[in-house]
């Protein structure tokens, strides 16, 4: 792997036949992300790590020093309030600085932080905090109130402004030194842990331990491509692993800068800030690099931009070819989950394939297999699957061992951990997506669980019962549509479907409303009653793309 240590401002050289040869995990022993990359690189290499910038034009920049002291600030404010290693910590903060301080300060100590998109609802908040037995939390004064059924269980509680009962973030980092020691973190200890949708029930906690933190550097080098001086601008959602990776772990590790915006989507507004912070590298989401690009005029829109890349849902390849014809930039799609990261990229100075998934990433043995375990050739579709022992794989899932342990099936060549989704490779050993193997809808990136939708909407006295699928979309890849069954003496009506749509994001997150409804008269149901979504979800495809 390539010495990060060293400012080396040279791309990565080597032929991925010759990366994939050569490459080598060296996974240490122990590893403490805000003492070995901040602290280090504070005193080694110090430079521009965070740039910030909000939507009325407020800016602050911090450098690697800076971040190593404000962690060290937080982290003593934690420990003299009693959080300790291995302590579950919620971040519920939008695209601020206090987000990256919170994430390396907890981190530095040992104490596991989860970080939570604000759109998460009071019910949302209560089932993670129980359900990780959270001993702190951290969040914006107006969201506060969501945690009100369980204050009392959570012994730290700071927000960033006044909140009776809670501490205040600005008097106690005043308060604070800015010395800190770091805890020893082993490798296979618990580093940050994630909540992502599932096929059944409530979100699943994924922990990742500290060589998986360790290990997200190998796509910040090998797909985003970045070298130390650096401006990345990566634009998902703090809650989510994306943001781990390419926000925060991946480009610090490297010694970039992070561009952090706090602020609505104006496809023009983006082009600006580009040039404006001078971004090198740009990660965003399929859907909005489709909107931006009818934007852009010429090259000289997009300032320094060299390289753009993309995952979290399926890249559309008309966009992409319009994006490079507009641009002269092409864009690399890269797969990956909450679970193991980016496993498959699309590398810089190898042929691109516009749909594909990528070929697999350095040190990931990928493959698609039959239900045996069996590696399929070339051409057949199979189960999606990262071969075993890989460091950037989870833990497991939080406190649910038969759900971590059905990850997992057994091959001829060993075990393989399975990713849910359906793929095939072709003959050069690229990638392409066939769809879920569960029922989990992916939405613009959002991984929504088809029970959590149909839970709320079965809460509605006018829902006798309902199913829940993902529906084809050209924009979003897919949406969420529900099929419902009325109560006798209910009839469809548009504003019943409105009221429906409003009463699920009063319930929970907001971006898991159905934006379809359907209302029918009955549900294909197995021998034993139980819905059969595939069904409804093939039905769905077929009517959209035409098929029979």
């Amino acid at each position: 792997m390539r010495d990060i240590w060293t400012p080396n401002k040279e791309p990565v050289a080597e032929s991925y036949e010759t990366l994939r040869a050569n490459f080598r995990w060296d996974v240490p022993t122990t590893f403490n992300f805000g003492a070995d990359i901040i602290d280090r690189r504070a005193r080694a290499h110090d430079g521009p790590a965070l740039v910030w910038e909000n939507a009325a034009g407020d800016t602050r920049t911090y450098t690697y020093s800076d971040l190593s002291k404000l962690s060290n600030r937080l982290a003593n404010v934690l420990r003299a309030h009693g959080v300790e290693k291995g302590d579950r910590v919620i971040v519920m903060l939008p695209r601020l600085p206090e987000w990256f301080i919170t994430l390396i300060a907890a981190m530095k100590i040992g104490a596991v932080p989860i970080p939570c998109i604000e759109m998460l609802t009071a019910r949302d908040v209560e089932y993670r905090a129980r359900n990780a037995d959270v001993k702190a939390v951290i969040c914006r004064p107006e969201h506060a109130a969501k945690f009100a059924s369980v204050e009392q269980a959570i012994p730290v509680r700071i927000a960033l402004g006044a909140v009776p009962g809670w501490l205040a973030w600005d008097s106690e980092m005043a308060n604070a030194s800015d010395v800190a020691e770091p805890a020893v973190v082993d490798a296979e200890d618990p580093a940050i842990m994630y909540y992502t949708s599932g096929s059944t029930g409530h979100p699943k906690g994924v922990v990742h331990t500290a060589r998986a933190i360790y290990t997200w550097r190998v796509s910040a080098i090998y797909w985003l491509d970045l070298r130390p001086g650096e401006v990345i601008w990566c634009t998902a959602d703090t809650g989510w692993s994306k943001a781990g990776t390419s926000i925060i772990v991946g480009p610090l590790s490297c010694g970039a800068c992070t561009f952090f915006f706090d602020g609505p989507y104006v496809p023009k507004d983006r082009l600006a800030l580009l040039r404006k912070h001078q971004v090198t590298v740009y990660c965003a989401p399929s859907t909005e690099l489709s909107r931006i690009v009818s934007e852009v005029t010429s090259r000289d829109d997009l300032g320094r931009l060299r390289r753009v890349v993309t995952a979290g849902e399926a890249m559309n390849p008309v966009v992409a070819e319009r994006w490079e014809q507009a641009t002269g930039i092409r864009i690399d799609e890269a797969y990956g989950q909450t679970e193991a990261l980016m496993v498959a990229l699309n590398y810089p100075g190898e042929p691109v394939r516009y749909g594909s998934m990528g070929r697999p990433s350095p040190g990931t043995d990928l493959d698609v297999i039959d239900v045996d375990g069996n590696r399929l050739p070339p051409g057949q579709e199979g189960d999606l699957a990262v071969k075993l022992p890989n460091p950037q794989l989870m833990q497991g899932y939080w406190q649910e061992p038969d759900r971590t342990k059905a990850c997992f099936v057994d091959g001829p060549d060993g075990q393989w951990f399975l990713t849910s989704d359906r793929a095939e490779k072709d003959a050069d050993g690229y990638f392409w997506y066939r769809g879920r193997s569960d029922d989990v809808i992916n939405s613009a990136g959002y991984r929504i669980g088809p029970i959590e939708v149909e839970n709320a909407l079965a809460e509605h006295a006018a829902v006798q019962y309902c199913a829940v699928v993902g529906s084809p979309d050209e924009e979003r890849g897919e949406i969420v549509k529900a099929f419902v069954v009325l109560c006798d003496g209910v009839a469809p009506a548009p504003e019943l479907t409105r009221e429906l749509q409003n009463h699920v994001k009063s319930v929970t997150a907001p971006y898991k409303y159905p934006r379809a409804i359907e209302y029918v008269t009955e549900l294909p149901m197995t021998i034993t009653g139980k819905i059969r979504r595939r069904e409804l979800r093939d039905r769905e495809y077929a009517r959209v793309r035409g098929t029979p």
